[in-house]
């Protein structure tokens, strides 16, 4: 049954959209931990389907995920442990009703057929916060790659001694440290410790300080699953494939001046304790299981056979074929470099031997203990997997191609650096993938929470550098116009002077005019305005009308929080609220147009009616035609924004204005429950509180 539902994998095919290049199509489904940057503290079982994250206790809710064989709610809890605590046969089953939802030709509809669930299940990437995927137990660290153990031996013994006595007989571990494990994206910030006085007199002994050789290590990990073997009672061959989860990407970040110092006897200590960072999807086996191969030992462990517990019948198809790339991108880099390739198959020893050796003791293996395979290093200059090869313990120098740094090179890692490594197994048409893992290297004593806001920020500003500088907006406190801009600048955090046009003097009369200054910028005589210095010409530059210029911003900052969904539809659906706003509504309540028009006819009846009144009917049935939209998108207590998106985007940008401006105008907004409880959500976000009238400063009592 396994083997055939891999083969049916191979080929289908989802009615999500998934492009060639995707490390998640239907023929992964890796399952991992996220929440939204909307609900932070959420954290929920999710699995990746092209660049949607499918929420699994949403599914649950609609009982999409019953008759399993197991209580779908462990599928509901803030980390996977209860899940991968079950047997195998159950992830299986699970990972196939998923399938069974997602593919295009399946006869489960259940999902694809309901456009309210698509919405609330379906997350796109940009709102989505990865967290790790299992409390772990455990973190044990094999060195199973005979390339990577061959050049440090060299390095440190010579040619003659590379391997140790032992290497070949057994895979080499030690046991890390599992609570400084942490998800991609987090920093890491460079340690101190230890650190030999003279390494040519060790009568010197050692002095305090920041680690000078700082090395990332390529490396994969497998998190353990199943019911824990008794204490006393080791794991068989047979055994071990079925009490491995998954795996991940991962990078066991070291520092080699204090490894160098500390080793002896006893192995690596503080050197590898600060931080290990972790892929945050977990690629199940079965998703592997096309891709298995040979180990770059060949087909047999022969020369020395290892001992009966050890030995893999199918040690010819143990490894998998996955290439696994490393990346550095300097602090002022636009673009990362490549500076190794290298793959899963480089390893002497496979997952289920070092999982096997490991409970040899009798030690009891539980569901989210964490086995890395120590670096994987490949035969070539370019696969080596750590900066301590790449560089030969420093008397190399790696190049960095997309670096604009001089001299683009490195011998081991400097701050600032990100480190991005990601993995995939090329099949036909399609990838398994892994996503990244990355992290950036901090200077030693960035431990407060305002060092890592600055390390934030820079980052940020670093990706918008080719954006418009100078910015300033023309605003009125109470300009509904002007607000959407302005909840647009906030969402994306970016600063701007503020020039608060006086709208007040107009009200009521046709002869007062709109200030000069701003005359001049915009023949229309409205705001907002926004002028700004033009990053590639340094011309200044004005912009009018709201969502012109919240389109430039979503294009100029493309590092920022987006306003316009990804998914095509969503994209239309916050148009078309944006649209029945601002030239639906906006015409009709607009003081330029209000100045200008005392009363209005209408058509058919005969009647005259003043048009503030005109203004108050428009405004209903705007908001009418909006709340039945809302109603079908984002129903009241869905969580969902007014798009049908679970982070707010240019609709409710649009939406928050015009519903207090009905407010002021005395209209009963109960009529429209949906859109009030939008608005409410949206209230209690700070940029919505930042961009609020009440809250700039020319505001007025």
């Amino acid at each position: 049954v396994h083997r055939s539902f891999s083969i049916i994998l191979s080929s289908a095919m989802s009615w999500v959209p998934v492009s060639a290049e995707s490390h998640f199509p239907i023929q992964n489904l890796p399952f991992g931990i996220f929440s939204t940057i909307t609900t932070p503290s959420w954290p929920r079982p999710g699995v990746a389907i092209g660049d949607f994250v499918l929420d699994l206790n949403c599914l649950h809710n609609a009982g999409l995920l019953n008759d399993l064989g197991f209580p779908s709610s462990v599928l509901t809890e803030s980390t996977l442990n209860s899940f991968m605590a079950l047997e195998r046969k159950h992830w299986r089953a699970t990972r196939s009703r998923i399938h069974d939802l997602l593919a295009i030709d399946s006869n489960d509809s259940r999902l694809s057929s309901n456009e309210a669930l698509k919405s609330k299940a379906l997350i796109p990437n940009e709102y989505v916060v990865m967290h790790l995927p299992a409390q772990i137990g455990d973190y044990t660290d094999f060195y199973s790659s005979r390339e990577h153990a061959t050049n440090v031996g060299i390095m440190f013994r010579g040619v003659d001694n590379a391997l140790q006595p032992n290497w070949l007989h057994l895979p080499v571990g030690y046991h890390g440290r599992a609570s400084s494990v942490v998800v991609s994206g987090s920093d890491v910030v460079r340690p101190s410790g230890q650190l030999q006085a003279d390494p040519k007199d060790p009568s010197k002994g050692s002095v305090y300080g920041p680690c000078r050789l700082l090395d990332y290590e390529l490396e994969m990990a497998f998190f353990v699953g199943g019911k824990a073997n008794p204490l006393g009672r080791p794991l068989t061959m047979e055994e071990a494939e079925d009490r491995i989860f998954g795996v991940v990407v991962m990078n066991d970040w070291s520092a080699r001046d204090i490894q160098a110092w500390e080793y002896v006897p006893l192995g690596p200590f503080t050197a590898k304790n600060f931080a290990t960072s972790i892929s945050p999807w977990i690629v199940m086996l079965d998703a592997l299981d096309g891709f298995r191969c040979e180990t770059s030992a060949g087909p047999v462990q022969a020369e020395p056979e290892p001992l009966p517990y050890l030995r893999d019948p199918n040690y010819a198809k143990s490894s998998y074929n996955v290439r696994l790339e490393v990346q550095v991108q300097g602090p002022a880099d636009p673009n990362p470099s490549t500076v190794s390739v290298s793959n899963l198959k480089y390893m002497y020893w496979n997952f289920k031997q070092q999982l096997v050796h490991h409970s040899v003791t009798g030690c009891n293996m539980q569901a989210g203990d964490l086995l890395g395979t120590g670096t994987i290093s490949g035969p070539t200059q370019d696969s080596l997997g750590s900066m301590l090869e790449g560089s030969w313990r420093g008397s190399r120098e790696i190049p960095l191609a997309n670096s604009t740094e001089t001299p683009a090179i490195r011998k081991f890692l400097k701050d600032g650096d990100n480190v991005i490594m990601s993995g995939f197994a090329q099949g036909d048409g399609y990838r398994i993938g892994f996503g990244q893992v990355t992290g950036r290297v901090l200077a030693t004593g960035s431990t407060t929470k305002e060092a890592l806001a600055a390390a934030e920020k820079a980052k940020v500003e670093a990706a918008n550098a080719a954006g418009p500088r100078n910015m300033k907006l023309y605003s009125y406190w109470r300009s509904t116009s002007s607000w959407r801009v302005r909840l647009a600048l906030a969402m994306k955090g970016l600063s701007y002077e503020y020039a608060p046009i006086d709208l007040l003097p107009l009200v009521g009369n046709t002869t007062e005019l709109i200030a000069e200054e701003l005359r001049a910028k915009n023949k229309m005589d409205q705001i907002p305005v926004l002028e700004f210095t033009e990053p590639h010409s340094g011309e200044t530059m004005c912009l009018t009308q709201s969502l012109a210029i919240i389109e430039y911003l979503e294009d100029a900052f493309p590092a920022t929080q987006r306003v316009m969904p990804t998914c095509s539809l969503k994209r239309a659906r916050a148009r078309q609220i944006a649209e029945i706003v601002n030239s639906g509504i906006q015409p009709l309540q607009n003081l330029s147009v209000l100045r200008q028009v005392k009363t209005v006819e209408i058509v058919g009846t005969g009647a005259t009616v003043d048009s503030k009144e005109y203004s108050m009917g428009n405004i209903a049935k705007g908001l009418a035609a909006i709340e039945a939209l809302v109603a079908t998108y984002a129903p009241k207590d869905s969580g969902l924004f007014a798009a049908g998106t679970v982070a707010p985007s240019l609709a409710d940008i649009c939406l928050v204005p015009q519903l207090y401006n009905a407010k002021r105008q005395g209209i009963d907004v109960s009529a429209y429950p949906n859109v009030c409880a939008v608005c409410e959500m949206c209230e209690a976000l700070p940029a919505f509180q930042q961009a609020a009238p009440q809250n700039q400063p020319d505001a007025k009592n």
